[in-house]
């Protein structure tokens, strides 16, 4: 069989691009051989012009390294023989004359699936802005169809980015409409069939998509690219050099070009490296064919997260500590942490995923919480389904290097293909274990998996690769064995220069142990044969098995090493045998990856069941994660109503680093009472509480079971924070301009569904801005629906909800001890949260007291905050209407509710409700009260 490799005719690197001599040259591309047929190359990948800089190498002394994500090898393709070469830009600018209606095109030479091949000249010659330096940017792919003009005129264009290795699956989005100075970001994680990324195309139904050259090298193109292109063939494709796609540049553009309105999208996306870099590739490829750039400030740039799924910003995840500890990162004390007991790495990366971007659909929600309830209570299934699933591989990356050709056929890239051939062996021969074990499932999801296995294309493939690869070749721990199995992977009598080499390879293996047994024999010395991957063969020998005659060995002994109470050597004999084995195993290699590459050839059509196979393991991992640290702590089913509802949760990661379970507390939020403003001193617990009810939020929306004896959740689309890293008195400016920028993202970006979390607003300025500031942002905050706990040290504060019924006070308890030596009085947290204000007054004045401050100036302080506070009473004392209107509206809320969310018999009912009739003609006589108080 022919190996892969393409044909590449030899170029001259003088002739620039873009000429006519080069244009000749590149027209008679490479044919790719497979030995069977020969198809015209699909994707010719963009070349380097006028460029000195090597292919594929950044052009930005900043390109991060994030970036390395990225594709980085260097295209060597060719375009195809025969392609139609046209003006890109003669084509962008008649595009936009016809306000971008497509136009047919004819070529008989090439078949209407093949995608149309463009190519730009040399921007040399064309009017540049002062002060930047001349450059080429170099698009030769453009793929449309041969159909009729659409029937409107589409002028968005989308630049589209995936991470590559761990990340693969992150994708970063830009798109803008040319008619409309206006540019949304996206990035999120997709799965293997990269449903996400197909909606949001279809939703933005573009007129061109941009994508980076490496992606669609001739043979090795992404699964990515390819599902885009036969998703929308009458949509052009353009791919630029990878170099374009920067996250530094992306950032310094979106620094420049935003408008001042909507600058905090960059608190967003700041650390989004994916449509950071799709961004800057974006505006390069605006930028060249519109042949003009944006003013500054001139743009509007927004962010939106994925479809069904809660967006939360970067500022959050790290106040929250969703994947990354404060404190330490190397430590798990996170959410991630406290859920990861994945037994894959894709089960892994899924949990990662769903933590940054919940769900925010019910019916997935409670699917997948069905399946982590039969999980609980069928033991059987949760051990079977664990011991199954902790014997897969990473299919994904199996798959991503499964589907990669080779440009060149080393014996590493053959060990290699060899090597993930018997991986994907052992994870077929998984497939009837996971078929078993799910068959008597019962919950909905469960099914769909079992359904999903019994594809028969995995029978198909297995049977195939059990034609070519011996039944007994398996995955196995360490290098010898798995170099063992590799070398005798190919069954008997398929190449017979192969059995030959292989008998070779064996003789001289029994030689270097019959060699080793004589010089142990030679010496009198306990030696045995041992195995690494750099120094292969080598002789070991245990120092407590015998005494050394002179303490030392045999001078015939060379390159001795001691490892803890042993020797390694070799010697001159095994290296020469050894040097002999590796040319004996070279051989085998190359004849194993010749009958690997026919039968993969074969079994490429039925592939795709495998894509299937890697999102249910995935999935059924993360399942299985939460289901374990359920039984490792009391954690409760969540439901989904409209009202925000915990009785005595707790921090989850709290509990994991605390010896003694946190003390739980109680939450009850609706939207007759959605504004909880929380007081109390220092080190009280209020912090933590808001990162607990964060943290619960998340993991019932991603199908956890949460902290707490019972758990009620309204679905959060988006989750705002706002918490100090620690309790110092900050009163430097670019503090206070950082909360300012926290806020101000909140108000632009919060609607009714937001869960706002904010903690100690205000503290950066003086106390009467600060009070002023805290208040406005609250009144703009109760106009919404949005739950909002509101962290404070400004009592003054909790009168708002003189004027807004649908605000809560609530505080945290402390106790006064009397501490017995020092005759002073110590305050005991107790960490409970009660309604009401807090009655601990001046608590900051009760910390100075004990300082080293002196008496006379803590008195004074004493003297002057009981003015002012007796000031601010009087001006907000409550009037009798207020209390009216209130216990109206609390009653009105409360019937909505019971109308809503009831499930309570008709008796229990009616003495609910009388009840509720109760406690309202009781709030009258205290209006009353209040009334005739002001009177006198």
């Amino acid at each position: 069989m022919s190996m892969l490799r393409p044909e590449i005719p030899p170029t001259s690197p003088s002739v620039p691009a873009g000429s006519p001599s080069s244009v000749e040259a590149r027209s008679q591309g490479p044919r790719y051989n497979f030995g069977l047929y020969e198809t015209p190359q699909r994707c010719p990948s963009a070349q380097a012009a006028s460029s000195s800089s090597p292919p594929g190498t950044s052009g930005a002394a900043g390109d991060r390294s994030d970036s390395s994500s990225l594709p980085r090898h260097p295209p060597s393709a060719q375009p195809a023989q025969g392609s139609y070469f046209t003006n890109k830009r003669s084509y962008a600018e008649n595009t936009l004359a016809s306000h971008f209606t497509l136009g047919t095109s004819s070529s008989s030479a090439r078949d209407s699936n093949y995608p149309q091949i463009l190519k730009t000249p040399l921007s040399a010659g064309n009017p540049q802005r002062p002060g930047y330096k001349s450059w080429t940017l170099q698009m030769e792919y453009s793929a449309t169809s041969s159909s009729a003009v659409s029937a409107y005129s589409p002028s968005v264009i989308v630049a589209v980015v995936e991470g590559r290795g761990l990340a693969r699956g992150e994708i970063g989005m830009a798109s803008i409409d040319l008619k409309s100075p206006q540019i949304i970001l996206s990035q999120f994680a997709d799965n293997t069939t990269y449903a996400k990324v197909i909606t949001k195309l279809k939703i933005l139904s573009p007129l061109e998509i941009i994508m980076s050259n490496t992606a669609c090298v001739v043979g090795n193109s992404t699964k990515l690219f390819t599902l885009i292109t036969e998703n929308f063939k009458n949509v052009n494709f353009s791919t630029i050099q990878r170099k374009y796609f920067n996250e530094t540049k992306g950032l310094e553009y979106i620094e420049q070009l935003c408008i001042t309105e909507f600058s905090t999208v960059l608190m967003e996306v700041q650390s989004k490296y994916y449509c950071l870099a799709a961004v800057a590739a974006l505006l390069k490829y605006v930028e060249f064919i519109q042949n003009s750039v944006y003013a500054p400030k001139s743009l509007k740039i927004c962010f939106q997260g994925s479809e069904q799924t809660a967006m939360i910003d970067s500022s959050s995840t790290q106040n929250l500590e969703l994947l990354i500890n404060n404190q330490d990162s190397r430590n798990n004390h996170t959410l991630f942490g406290v859920l990861n007991y994945t037994k894959t790495p894709g089960g892994s990366r899924r949990l990662r995923s769903n933590i940054l971007e919940p769900l925010i659909d019910v019916e997935t929600i409670n699917m997948r919480l069905d399946c982590v309830q039969e999980l609980l209570q069928d033991e059987e299934l949760f051990f079977g389904l664990q011991s199954v699933i902790a014997r897969f591989l990473d299919t994904e990356q199996l798959l991503s290097v499964l589907v990669q050709i080779p440009k060149q056929d080393t014996v590493n890239a053959a060990e290699s293909k060899i090597t993930n051939l018997i991986y994907l062996k052992h994870t077929l021969e998984l497939v009837d274990p996971l078929k078993i074990t799910l068959k008597n499932c019962n919950t909905p999801l469960l099914r769909a998996y079992y359904g999903s296995l019994e594809d028969k294309r995995f029978v198909i493939i297995l049977d195939k690769i059990k034609t070519v690869i011996n039944d007994d070749a398996r995955y196995m721990k360490g290098c010898l064995n798995m170099r063992t199995q590799k070398c005798y992977a190919v069954r008997s009598n398929i190449n017979e220069f192969l059995d030959i080499a292989r008998r070779t390879y064996t003789e001289i293996v029994d030689d270097i142990a019959g060699m080793i047994s004589q010089l142990a024999e030679k010496y009198s010395l306990p030696l045995r044969t041992s195995f690494s991957s750099a120094r292969g063969f080598f002789i070991q020998m245990t120092t407590d098995c015998a005494a050394l005659p002179n303490d030392q060995l045999p001078s015939e002994f060379i390159k001795i090493s001691k490892v803890k109470n042993s020797y390694n050597f070799t010697s001159a004999d095994l290296i020469k045998m050894n040097e002999r084995c590796q040319e004996s195993l070279r051989e085998i290699y190359h004849m194993t990856y010749m009958v690997v590459c026919k039968l993969l050839s074969e079994i490429y059509e039925h592939i795709h069941c495998l894509y299937k196979l890697s999102d249910t393991v995935s999935m059924l991992d993360m399942l299985l994660s939460f289901a374990h640290a359920c039984t490792l702590s009391d954690y409760v089913r969540p439901e989904f109503t409209d009202t925000l509802a915990i009785k005595h949760g707790w921090h989850p990661i709290l509990e994991k680093i605390s010896v003694e379970k946190p003390v739980a507390n109680n939450t009850y939020i609706t939207e007759g009472s959605n504004f909880f403003i929380i007081t109390g001193p220092n080190m009280s617990g209020k912090s933590t509480y808001l990162k607990q009810i964060a943290l619960c939020q998340i993991m019932a929306q991603i199908g956890s079971y949460v902290p707490a004896e019972y758990a009620s959740f309204r679905i959060a689309e988006q989750i705002f924070t706002r918490i100090s890293t620690d309790d110092d008195i900050e009163t430097n400016s670019s503090t206070f301009m950082k909360e300012m920028k926290e806020i101000a993202y909140i108000l632009h970006n919060a609607n009714d569904k937001s869960l706002i979390l904010i903690d100690e607003l205000g503290r950066g300025t003086n106390t009467e801005e600060g009070i002023g500031i805290c208040y406005a942002v609250c009144e703009y905050l109760l106009s919404l629906k949005a739950f909002t706990l509101f962290a404070t040290h400004f009592l003054e504060l909790c009168h708002i909800d003189v004027l807004y019924p649908n605000v809560e006070n609530v505080h945290f308890e402390v106790q006064h001890v009397k501490n017995a030596s020092r005759n002073k009085e110590a305050i005991l947290y107790t960490y409970k949260l009660s309604k009401g204000l807090t009655e601990e007054k001046n608590y900051g004045l009760k910390a100075a007291e004990v300082s080293s401050l002196p008496p006379s100036i803590v008195l004074d302080a004493k003297e002057i905050t009981s003015q002012i506070t007796r000031q601010i009473l009087q001006s907000q004392r409550s009037t009798p209407e207020m209390e009216r209107q209130r216990a109206v509206y609390h009653l009105a809320t409360k019937l909505v509710q019971t109308a809503r969310n009831s499930q309570l018999d008709p008796d229990s009912l009616r003495t609910y409700l009388s009840n509720l009739k109760k406690k309202y003609e009781a709030d009258f006589p205290r209006a009353e009260q209040v009334s005739g108080n002001t009177e006198e």
